[in-house]
């Protein structure tokens, strides 16, 4: 099958949607399907507001009606609510075709903290924008009850895997050097450090041991500032950052805005429980009887993880995710264009 990808997020992005998104493109790469990824590196970009690193395509519906053109694609996906995206919904509305999407982030939510703007107004916008597809795949139940008690009629679930070669329980000798000395218990985060993830729950506890935050993102010098006590690690990638997993106590997650988490699977994988709020992405991922624990008193929740949960448990949980199961779920929802459904545009 020839499916055309179209996403504003992409290298060299670093967060959970260009993983899952990069991942599912290797593996129909590997299963025989001719995949074009329409991505901002393509386009005359300007930096996005209070996401500089994030690139926001210029009129792109041109070049881009070019290449689905000359690509001739079997199917297309949608998988932002960008500029990019916007421009392929209205070259498939044009030429009449079939598309799907998928909802990756609870952007209104993120909005609203950032400029107070009402959520109601963010999801009718989006509401309109993923109606116009054959199908919305979802990462998680939860944010799919949660998205048809909003009026979307049209949502799948879409389930997320971890590289659980990469993210593994690692003897000592294999853990970053810096860790060695340092008070326990380590607790981790790694992701965006952003306003949205609620990194300051987190800091905010009074518990004993080490606080680590292993990323980058616009909010990391104030909370420098206010935590000097905590170690910033900045980016890590690839084996780096599997070593920070392995080498931790607990992995804490204090985002309520997530609709997944890969990171939870990726610490699991690693053999460390996770400490969360009871919200969508920690409930799907974890759950209640998870191997970790789930409590709106965040410090109870560090302080129970690290009490119950085996790092055999969390191995054995996570190896229940596969991404050769999403990517034969995201191909098996595709809309297919059919000879009758239109032109190339």
């Amino acid at each position: 099958m020839k499916v055309v990808l179209v996403t504003d997020a992409w290298f060299p992005q670093v967060n959970g949607v260009v993983r899952t998104l990069s991942t599912v493109v290797d593996h129909m790469r590997a299963g025989g399907h001719d995949v074009l990824t329409v991505t901002p590196d393509l386009f005359r970009t300007i930096p996005c507001p209070t996401y500089p690193e994030i690139r926001l395509a210029l009129r792109p519906k041109p070049h881009m009606r070019a290449l689905i053109s000359e690509f001739e694609p079997d199917a297309i996906h949608i998988a932002t609510e960008g500029p990019l995206g916007q421009a392929a919904q209205s070259i498939c509305r044009a030429q009449n075709w079939p598309l799907t999407t998928s909802f990756h982030t609870k952007f209104p939510e993120y909005i609203h903290a950032r400029t107070r703007i009402p959520v109601a107004w963010t999801y009718a916008w989006m509401r309109r924008f993923h109606g116009r597809a054959e199908r919305v795949m979802v990462a998680t139940r939860t944010i799919d009850r949660e998205l048809r008690g909003r009026g979307f009629d049209n949502t799948v679930e879409w389930t997320r895997g971890v590289d659980t070669e990469l993210f593994r329980p690692r003897p000592h000798d294999e853990w970053p050097d810096s860790f060695h000395a340092l008070p326990r218990p380590i607790q981790l985060y790694t992701g965006r450090v952003a306003v949205e993830k609620n990194i300051s729950a987190f800091l905010d506890l009074e518990t004993p041991g080490t606080k680590m935050v292993v990323g980058d993102g616009p909010q990391r010098r104030e909370l420098e500032a206010r935590f000097p006590e905590v170690i910033f690690a900045g980016e890590q990638h690839g084996e780096t950052l599997a070593r920070h997993f392995a080498a931790a106590d607990v992995f804490v997650f204090p985002s309520r805005t997530d609709t997944f988490g890969l990171v939870l699977l990726e610490a699991l994988a690693s053999g460390i429980p996770v400490a969360a709020y009871p919200v969508p992405g920690p409930l799907d991922v974890v759950g209640h009887d998870g191997p970790g624990c789930l409590s709106e008193d965040l410090g109870y929740a560090v302080e129970m993880a690290l009490a119950t949960a085996s790092p055999e448990k969390c191995r054995e949980h996570a190896l229940g995710f596969s991404w050769a199961r999403c990517a034969e779920l995201f191909v098996s929802y595709l809309a297919p264009i059919r000879p009758g459904d239109g032109k190339a545009a």
